[in-house]
């Protein structure tokens, strides 16, 4: 059956109904995307994380862990997306006094006929989430924001933000 364009919402089939993108036909090329989101909270919550004296124990190295294996999961969370063989998962999470908080910056690799966009995404998202859920106990008013995509590479659509 052949895909109908529907506009540029390629999940979308003719009748405007979610669709799996059909990439069977697409070669595989190298694959990266990187993703950036911070974490903002009082200053003291801060200083406690960063002097590591949390009762649950290593809340960035947690927070760091649970992005890499988010992304591996990426596929089981978001419905349309394809499984990936990654190849390459690294979460930095860095301290900003000026927030104060913390930036998390994912990076994801893959030599697969789609993109990980959403991988590197879900790694941010999940790091951001775990660090709130190993800090809520000092504060509940921490905040997740500006989640984006900074750059990918590979494929049909070209590079973004490189």
């Amino acid at each position: 059956m052949k895909q109908e364009d529907s506009g540029n919402l390629s999940h979308l089939d003719a009748q405007g109904q979610a669709q799996m993108v059909d990439v069977s036909a697409k070669t595989p090329t190298i694959r990266q995307a990187v993703a950036v989101g911070q974490v903002r909270m009082l200053l003291t919550t801060f200083t406690t994380i960063q002097s590591g004296n949390i009762p649950k124990g290593d809340v960035l190295g947690t927070a760091r862990l649970a992005g890499i294996m988010a992304a591996k999961q990426t596929a089981n969370l978001i419905p349309l997306c394809h499984p990936l063989p990654i190849q390459k998962v690294e979460v930095q999470i860095f301290p900003d006094e000026q927030l104060p908080g913390y930036q998390i910056q994912a990076t994801v690799k893959t030599k697969a006929e789609t993109g990980v966009e959403m991988e590197a995404l879900t790694a941010v998202s999940v790091a951001a989430l775990t660090l709130y859920d190993m800090a809520k106990a000092l504060e509940k008013s921490i905040q997740i924001e500006s989640i984006h995509l900074v750059s990918k590479t590979g494929g049909k659509s070209g590079d973004y933000g490189c």
